[in-house]
């Protein structure tokens, strides 16, 4: 059990005065995963016991956009009004680079009749535990989550480029699961580990993985919401770290050209209200459960796509041979399918999926591929025969641009009726907003080949 699972503002009041805290800032995360909020004094705080923020706030693209007309601007009412944020003290964190003594508080949104606001990205995931809930399960997850160290860049139009590490030199091999290249930004990963051990983040192994600069961490299981909060806190405490060490970090799914995409793995399981792993029969045999749960990844994960590679650059990480999937096949121990089932005791048998990007916003895409689980359960839909080959031989079965997975994601209903109706049309006019941005941009490519041969 999380030990602040039960946490209240009693117990809230007693934590902020233990560390003398006097400025809380007040946050609350957008579609995009970027902060937004207010930083209050600690009396105000504590007075006030939430604060309002338009909402449209959480209803923003990743370029600060949002819709003007059409079915978004019906769903955000046209006076732009207000929407009453109120703090879940479970999620206070002390703000450990903060010259003074700071907390941070991840706030819900509610509008003016109590009802939450069902496009926040919190509520969305929410909504979907809530439906587990009702069935007797409790969903159990681990993210395992990749990010690229990369020099500092402050011209866009310049590729990036890996750091420069203790040695003085940058990477310019292969280093996967080497030792001695996490060492190289050993005085970052110190602050990084002691960042969140003031955070009380969960963090369990850091790893080189196979790109230049390319590192993983994972989390230890627990509840969705628990994760998806560690998750938002744990990018933003190490993009804060990597600048106080003159790098970047960065969570796009395909920084740099040439190497290796950046994945959210998620192991997936469910226990009922004994605690008993719902994937394994008594015998310790996979349950039918287990099979309908990878039968509904399966059907929805294309349909899904935009809300797991919610970008124009999230779909150059998925591509044939380069450690991410191109597919929906699944398999025991197959790091070529988009759906794995790791080896484990019956007690732990879980499912990956492999097909998310590390860009994705980690309540959508928690929530998303918890809908399609909870979808192929309740539909009871059998999955393919298991692959147990090189699944990057067969066809590519998911969406190949943004455009695509929209068009998927706003043609299914199953899914808009898990996630909420009002939620899918925010996300999708909010992404057709971003697609049209980008295709305003000419890029070296089209100048490179176009120019002077067409």
């Amino acid at each position: 059990m999380n030990k602040r699972e039960h946490f209240n503002f009693s117990d809230l009041e007693h934590w902020l005065n233990e560390r003398r805290v006097t400025e809380i800032e007040c946050l609350v995360p957008d579609l995009t995963g970027v902060a937004r909020g207010k930083i209050l004094p600690r009396q105000k705080f504590t007075e006030d016991r939430g604060m309002r923020l338009p909402e449209a706030v959480v209803a923003m693209g990743v370029t600060g956009e949002f819709p003007e007309e059409g079915p978004y601007y019906d769903v955000i009412n046209p006076t732009d009004r207000d929407m009453h944020l109120r703090p879940d003290p479970r999620t206070v964190r002390i703000v450990p680079w903060a010259t003074d003594p700071t907390a941070q508080v991840i706030h819900d949104c509610y509008d003016k009749d109590g009802k939450m606001v069902p496009f926040a990205p919190r509520s969305v995931l929410r909504r979907v535990c809530d439906l587990f809930d009702a069935e007797g399960w409790n969903p159990v997850v681990a993210p395992e989550l990749e990010f690229y160290l990369v020099a500092r860049n402050t011209d866009p139009d310049m590729p990036l480029k890996p750091p420069i590490g203790r040695s003085g030199r940058a990477e310019t091999s292969r280093q996967a699961y080497s030792i001695d290249a996490v060492n190289e930004f050993d005085p970052l990963f110190e602050d990084v580990y002691s960042y969140c051990e003031q955070m009380e983040l969960n963090v369990d192994t850091l790893i080189h993985e196979i790109g230049a600069g390319q590192m993983e961490i994972n989390f230890f299981h627990d509840h969705p919401l628990q994760l998806a909060d560690e998750v938002f806190f744990f990018k933003r405490t190490l993009r804060e770290a990597a600048m106080r060490h003159n790098m970047f970090a960065t969570f796009m799914a395909k920084p740099i050209a040439g190497e290796p995409g950046s994945a959210m793995h998620i192991h997936q399981s469910l226990v009922n209200k004994a605690g008993q792993n719902i994937f394994s029969n008594p015998d310790g045999t996979a349950s039918k459960e287990f099979y309908w749960y990878i039968g509904g990844l399966q059907k929805y994960i294309p349909s899904a796509m935009a809300l797991f590679a919610p970008y124009v650059n999230s779909y150059r990480r998925l591509s044939r041979f380069t450690a991410a999937p191109i597919n929906i096949q699944w398999g025991t121990d197959n790091r070529t399918v988009g759906i794995r089932s790791p080896v484990a005791s019956p007690a732990a048998r879980r499912i990956e999926n492999r097909v998310i990007g590390a860009d994705a916003n980690p309540y959508v895409a928690l929530a998303a591929t918890l809908a399609c689980g909870y979808l192929g359960i309740k539909n009871q839909i059998e999955p393919t025969p298991e692959c147990k080959g090189d699944a990057y031989l067969g066809d590519y079965q998911l969406p190949r641009s943004l455009g695509e997975a929209l068009e998927k994601l706003r043609n299914e209903k199953a899914l808009a009726e898990v996630l909420g109706e009002s939620f899918i049309t925010v996300y999708t006019e909010i992404k057709e907003i971003e697609y049209a941005e980008f295709m305003k941009v000419i890029s070296p490519w089209e100048r490179e080949h176009l120019l002077l041969h067409v």
